[in-house]
């Protein structure tokens, strides 16, 4: 019982379970919130017949809801009734209210037409003004582009193409990348590297025409470079004689008074002329134009091709370098060759220098040094050789002095120049020698003008000239009334002038050497050396050994010689004074001179002695004896008498000797002694060589008797003293071999045939 109240009770709450869950699936479907698959398959697990349980419960639910309809419906209907009524009694005044509103709606659309049109017009100019502002956006972002390129352009024109590059970086790194998009900006990035090229090949050929102009202006440059070296040296030169003149003032106070005035007067002057050309100086930026080097050294700097400009700019002007080095074949014949060639290298010099200083890299101190190091090699050998063929002293020291500017311009812009010092120590002696030919000609006019005789003096005022000229003292002289005569014949006066002049000319070429004047002085000496020892002596002893050079010639070549001999010592003060070097404080070289003139007088000498005794010969020549007379004539045979007559009046002249002093007496005698032995010893073995003749075969008594008379005339010649300072019979000793040889002759005067016998044995 309990069982089956149990199962009851379980089925009992199994119906009303189903129940719920048919009502809660009703529920949600009328919710519509829940999707109805879920719901539908909760219903269709159940039973077998829970489709129709299902059904039932939506047919009650449905009935349910109808029956819910019906009441509300029921409830309303007097309302509706009422509205429908009421609908109807407002349908009249909705029509007329219709009307109303169509007209009014007509009217406003006939009224809103103009706003639609003005609406669609604002419409149309907004969009417009949109894409103005559009457009005028992107113009200026475009704009800044097409002014940059047309700035390029511009500055292509007119060829500011360093600027040109720079406008170009600036395009491509600011300007392009923003405005990429558009076409003409790709024509333009197209573009841009052509125009560097076009730049590149336009700042090249602008640099290839600048290589060409300084080429061509290069001798310009050099010239004006060099005149302004020389005005700078010829101001320092003036001021150096000017401290010199007054240091000396102390010492030569009258003398410095008037030196200093001169030189007062010259620096003025020099200083009006430089003041006057002062505005006409010149330098290298105002011949040439400079800016292509610059502009194409920056531009290809700009292009990161640096180092090929560099390479090119040096190669070029080292090809300028040796075809300006390379002098002509005629530069020797005028000074105007070597200043061409000395303007065009010092052009060429001050340009690189220009070039060094104004640029960085292009051109470096090691390269112009280089440079210069095989130029000065090349200068140097041109001049070695083109100086050889030089025979014009003034011409030798003109190049002197070119080289001298030449050096002196070079060093002020910082080149070494002591090769060139060097060479002209080699100039030197070439220009020695040129004057030493020179002076070879001037002597030897001199001697050929000469008449070698006293300079004859009529007053005081003609001894006043020669004495400027010469330095000559003679207190004997002196004292004797005019009109005098002058030992020395007019060549010697003229030979010291020409000496003096040498050492000028020697001076001239010493200045400027940058040497001390203690050198100067020793070159001054030596050169003068030279000129006495070799030039001077040289034509002494030719003019001595000429053969129109007589006896009384020779004499008073012997006097000249003696003079010029004691003159040396004035040009060795001549010498201090123009050097300002003291004898007595420094070791100077002295002058040769003693003993050139005395080698001069010693050929003299000997050539009087060789003409005496060539005289001699002459008139032995013309004596003709009768070997075979029977009788003599009584007296001496003419050409003998002729003979002795020039003998006493040819050593007569040797009174002329100077003899002003004890020296001079003691050689003038010595001289006159030595020619007057030489000449009786040369006729007297003339003399015996007649009697000695291999041909003579027979001598008659008169012959010998005739001989005899002649050999009398010889012995009373030297026993009458033609020469003074003879002891007792020393000149009568000449003949004592022709006398004792004739006094045998005469004892065997009946006995020719013993005469023939003696004379062949003697």
């Amino acid at each position: 019982m309990a069982r089956k109240s149990k199962s009851n009770l379980s089925e009992l709450y199994l119906e009303e379970n189903k129940d719920q869950i048919y009502e809660n699936a009703l529920a949600e479907i009328q919710s519509f919130q829940l999707p109805l698959g879920t719901t539908l398959r909760s219903v269709y697990d159940d039973q077998p017949n829970a489709h129709q349980r299902f059904m039932e419960k939506l047919d009650a639910c449905i009935r349910n809801h109808d029956r819910e309809i019906e009441k509300m419906c029921n409830f309303h209907h007097q309302g509706f009734v009422d509205a429908i009524t009421e609908l109807l009694k407002v349908r009249a005044d909705a029509e007329k209210l219709k009307v109303q509103v169509t007209d009014t709606n007509r009217r406003l659309q006939d009224a809103g037409k103009e706003v639609i049109a003005q609406t669609e017009e604002i419409i149309r100019c907004r969009v417009q003004q949109r894409n103005i502002t559009t457009v005028v956006e992107k113009l200026q972002l475009c704009l800044p582009v097409l002014e940059m390129y047309s700035k390029l352009k511009e500055q292509m024109n007119v060829k500011r193409y360093y600027s040109a590059l720079k406008t170009m970086e600036q395009l491509e790194n600011l300007y392009l990348p923003r405005v990429s998009q558009y076409r003409f900006c790709q024509i333009m990035i197209e573009n841009l590297p052509k125009l560097r090229e076009e730049i590149k090949e336009i700042s090249m050929s602008d640099l290839k025409d600048f290589l060409e102009s300084i080429r061509k202006h290069s001798d310009r440059i050099g010239e004006t470079a060099m005149k302004q070296a020389q005005q700078q040296r010829t101001f320092s030169t003036a001021l150096q004689k000017q401290n010199n003149l007054n240091y000396g003032r102390n010492m030569h106070l009258g003398r410095s008074r008037i030196l200093e005035s001169k030189n007062e007067i010259t620096l003025k002057r020099m200083f009006e002329e430089d003041d006057e050309h002062e505005e006409e100086v010149l330098t290298a930026q105002d011949l040439v134009d400079f800016s292509p080097v610059y502009r194409c050294l920056h531009i290809y700097s700009v292009l990161g091709d640096g180092e090929i400009f560099e390479n090119y700019y040096r190669k070029q002007r080292r090809k300028q370098a040796r075809l300006v080095l390379q002098p002509q074949s005629s530069m020797h014949e005028t000074v105007e060759g070597y200043r061409r060639y000395f303007s065009q290298i010092v052009g060429f010099f001050v340009v690189e220098d220009h070039i060094l200083h104004v640029t960085q890299g292009l051109v470096t101190r090691t390269y112009t040094d280089e440079l210069w190091n095989m130029a000065l090699s090349k200068i140097i050998a041109v001049l070695r050789t083109h100086s050889s063929y030089c025979s014009d002293p003034d011409l030798v020291l003109e190049l002197k002095n070119l080289i001298v500017v030449f050096a002196d311009t070079l060093q002020g812009y910082g080149f070494p120049v002591n090769r060139l010092f060097d060479l002209l120590f080699e100039i030197r002696d070439q220009y020695n020698e040129t004057l030493l030919k020179k002076w070879s000609g001037l002597f030897r006019d001199i001697f050929e003008a000469d008449n070698y005789s006293p300079i004859p003096v009529a007053n005081e005022e003609e001894y006043k000239i020669v004495i400027s000229k010469f330095p000559f003292q003679d207190p004997e002289l002196d004292k004797q009334s005019f009109p005098k005569k002058l030992p020395m014949s007019q060549s010697v006066p003229q030979i010291y002038i020409q000496v003096k002049e040498f050492i000028y000319a020697s001076l001239k070429f010493s200045e400027s050497l940058h040497r001390s004047s203690t050198e100067i002085d020793d070159m001054l000496r030596k050169s003068t050396n030279l000129l006495l020892t070799r030039t001077l002596s040289s034509c002494l002893q030719n003019l001595i050994k000429k053969p129109h050079i007589g006896l009384t010639e020779l004499v008073q070549i012997i006097i000249n010689t003696t003079h010029l001999e004691q003159a040396c010592k004035y040009l060795e003060d001549f010498i201090s004074n123009i050097t300002n070097i003291s004898q007595v404080t420094v070791h100077t070289a002295r002058l040769y001179g003693l003993s050139t003139f005395k080698d001069a007088r010693h050929a003299a000498e000997g050539e009087i002695y060789t003409k005496l005794n060539q005289k001699i010969d002459e008139f032995i020549q013309i004596a003709d004896y009768d070997w075979t007379m029977s009788e003599s004539d009584g007296r001496a045979s003419g050409y003998l008498m002729d003979l002795i007559n020039f003998l006493r009046s040819t050593f007569q002249v040797f009174t002329h000797l100077p003899n002003n002093n004890n020296d001079h007496a003691a050689m003038s005698g010595k001289v006159a002694q030595t020619a007057c032995m030489s000449a009786c010893q040369h006729l007297s073995t003339s003399l015996m060589q007649m009697l000695l003749d291999s041909e003579l075969k027979q001598i008659s008594m008169g012959a010998i008797q005739q001989f005899n008379l002649d050999v009398i005339q010889c012995e009373l010649f030297a026993s009458s003293e033609p020469v003074p300072g003879f002891q007792g019979d020393t000149l009568q000793l000449a003949f004592i071999d022709l006398r004792q040889l004739l006094s045998v002759l005469v004892l065997q005067q009946g006995q020719p045939s013993q005469v023939n016998v003696i004379i062949c044995c003697w």
